[in-house]
C-alpha cells in the first residue's frame, strides 16, 4: 500500500472518529424506514375505529417525527465532527438551531393535529347526517391555533433565557398602542369573537337585517369579515363590528313557517260563507303537513269592496321554503275545491253601474 493510501486509512479507521458518524447515518435511515412501515400498517386499522382523534393524531405525527429523526441524526453527526476537530463554535451554532427546530416541529405537529381533527370531525358528522354547529367547531380550532402559536413563541423565548414577564408587560403596553391605532380592526376582531360566543348565526344560515340591506346565506365567518352570499349569488363582505350595532333576523332557525292569506267570495254567496269556513278549517286541521299544535284560525273577517273575505292562518311543520310553497299550494287548491263544492265562486274586482229610469243608452 502506498503512503497516501495508508494515511487515508489511518485517518478514517485507526483514529476511529468517523465510526460513530457512519453508524448514526444508517440508523437514521433505518428509523425513517421503520416509521414509514409503521404508519402504513397502523393507519388502515385506525381508520376502522369509531374514534376521531387516533387517526388524526397519527397522520399529524408522522411527518414531524421523520423530520425530527433526520435533525437528530444530522446534528449529532455534526457535533461529533466538531468535537473531533475542536470546533466548539460549530457546536454552539447548531445547538440553537436544534432547539428552534424542535419548537417549530412541535408547533407544526399541533397545527396539523388541529386541522385533521376539524376535517375528520366534520366528515364524520356529515356521514352520520347530523346537523352540527360549524361555527363553533371552526372557532374552537382557530382559537386553538392561536394558542398553540403563542405557547410556541413563549417556549422559544424561554429557551433563550428571555424574561417572559418583561415580554408580557411590554406586550401589554404595545397592545394599548396598537389598540388605539387599529381601533376598527380590533372592533371587527372582537365582533367576530362575539359571533363565535353568542352564535346569533352559523355558517349555512339564512340571515337578514332590517337595519341594513343584508340578506343571504352565511358562507364564512372570519376574524375580521363575514362573507354572505345573496340570493342573486353575489357575495357581501360585512365587517364583524357591524353586527354589534344592527339587528339580525335568522329565518333558518324558525320552528315553523306561517301561512297567512285572505280569500274572497262573491256577495251573492254570503249565505254559504259559514259552511265554507267550517270545511276549510276542518281541511287544514286534517292536513298532514300543518302543525296542529300551533295556532290555527279560519274566520270570516272582512267586507271587501267586491268580496266577502275570510282569513286562513296556520303554520306548516317544515321550515324549508320549497316544501312550504308546495304545502301552501296544496292548501289553496283544496280551498278552491271546497268553495266550488258549495256552489260558490271566488270573487274578483267588479263595478256595478246604476242607470236612473228614463236614461237611455244609444248604441
Amino acid at each position: 500500500m502506498d503512503e497516501p493510501t495508508a494515511e487515508i486509512a489511518d485517518l478514517f479507521f485507526h483514529r476511529g472518529w468517523m465510526v460513530p458518524i457512519l453508524i448514526i447515518i444508517p440508523l437514521t435511515i433505518l428509523a425513517h424506514f421503520v416509521i414509514s412501515r409503521f404508519y402504513k400498517r397502523v393507519d388502515p386499522r385506525l381508520e376502522k375505529t369509531h374514534l376521531t382523534w387516533d387517526s388524526a393524531l397519527l397522520k399529524a405525527m408522522i411527518r414531524p417525527l421523520k423530520v425530527i429523526v433526520w435533525i437528530l441524526g444530522l446534528t449529532f453527526s455534526i457535533q461529533l465532527f466538531a468535537f473531533h476537530f475542536e470546533k466548539d463554535s460549530l457546536v454552539e451554532l447548531f445547538r440553537p438551531f436544534r432547539n428552534f427546530s424542535f419548537v417549530v416541529i412541535i408547533l407544526w405537529f399541533t397545527l396539523r393535529f388541529i386541522k385533521n381533527m376539524e376535517r375528520d370531525y366534520s366528515r364524520e358528522e356529515r356521514a352520520k347526517k347530523k346537523r352540527y354547529d360549524k361555527t363553533t367547531v371552526r372557532a374552537i380550532c382557530q382559537i386553538s391555533r392561536i394558542g398553540a402559536v403563542l405557547i410556541a413563541v413563549l417556549v422559544y423565548l424561554q429557551t433563550h433565557n428571555v424574561n417572559i414577564s418583561a415580554v408580557l408587560a411590554f406586550g401589554g403596553a404595545g397592545g394599548l398602542i396598537v389598540g388605539l391605532a387599529a381601533k376598527d380592526l380590533l372592533a371587527n376582531f372582537f365582533g367576530g369573537l362575539m359571533i363565535y360566543m353568542d352564535r346569533p348565526f352559523s355558517v349555512g344560515d339564512w340571515i337578514k337585517s332590517p337595519d341594513r340591506e343584508i340578506e343571504g346565506y352565511v358562507e364564512n365567518i372570519g376574524w375580521r369579515l363575514t362573507r354572505i352570499r345573496t340570493f342573486e349569488k353575489r357575495p357581501i363582505y360585512v365587517p364583524n363590528g357591524v353586527f354589534s350595532n344592527i339587528s339580525v333576523i335568522n329565518p333558518s332557525r324558525m320552528s315553523n313557517r306561517r301561512m297567512k292569506t285572505r280569500i274572497g267570495i262573491r256577495y251573492d254567496d254570503a249565505t254559504k260563507m259559514e259552511a265554507i269556513v267550517k270545511d276549510v278549517e276542518e281541511m287544514i286541521k286534517n292536513h298532514p303537513e300543518i302543525d296542529t299544535d300551533k295556532f290555527i284560525m279560519v274566520r270570516f273577517d272582512e267586507f271587501g269592496p267586491s268580496s266577502l273575505n275570510f282569513l286562513i292562518y296556520c303554520f306548516t311543520k317544515t321550515t324549508k321554503w320549497a316544501d312550504y310553497m308546495l304545502h301552501q299550494q296544496d292548501v289553496f287548491l283544496k280551498t278552491i275545491q271546497i268553495i266550488e263544492k258549495h256552489g260558490a265562486e271566488c270573487a274578483f274586482p267588479t263595478t256595478t253601474l246604476h242607470i236612473p229610469e228614463g236614461v237611455s243608452i244609444k248604441q
